[in-house]
């Protein structure tokens, strides 16, 4: 019987493992820039400046002394944010409390354009 040459069949596995591996990496690079791309797209769309505007307006609408005045103020920013940028900001002060230095009201800010919905909720303190 004449003896059988089986180095070919060698040559041919490893082609196929390669030629698998070279598939799995390009896959995987696929993936990679369509996940670099959603990302990017999320964080272009979070209205951060927007809601940095409503928080620094609300310290100083809630900073002034309620003479009827907070009120106007709460509604004027209200109407300007659905104008400008078609969403909607709420303002609302929450539970008062206080320490031995500071007193404090819990401010609650939502924000919401129609894609991005956030909520806030933060401490401004007054010097007694």
């Amino acid at each position: 019987m004449e003896r059988m040459n089986d180095e070919g069949q060698w040559i041919v596995l490893m082609g196929f493992i390669v030629s698998v591996s070279i598939f799995f990496l390009a896959f995987l690079i696929n993936q990679s820039v369509l996940v670099g791309q959603t990302t990017s797209e999320a964080v272009l769309e979070f209205p951060k400046t927007e809601i940095q505007d409503v928080r620094d307006i609300s310290s100083e609408i809630f900073r002034i002394e309620d003479n009827g005045t907070k009120n106007t103020l709460t509604d004027e920013l209200l109407l300007l944010s659905l104008t400008r940028s078609n969403s909607v900001s709420e303002l609302s002060e929450g539970t008062p409390g206080d320490n031995a230095l500071y007193d404090y009201t819990e401010i609650l800010i939502h924000f919401n354009n129609g894609i991005t919905t956030y909520d806030e909720s933060y401490n401004l303190f007054t010097k007694k």
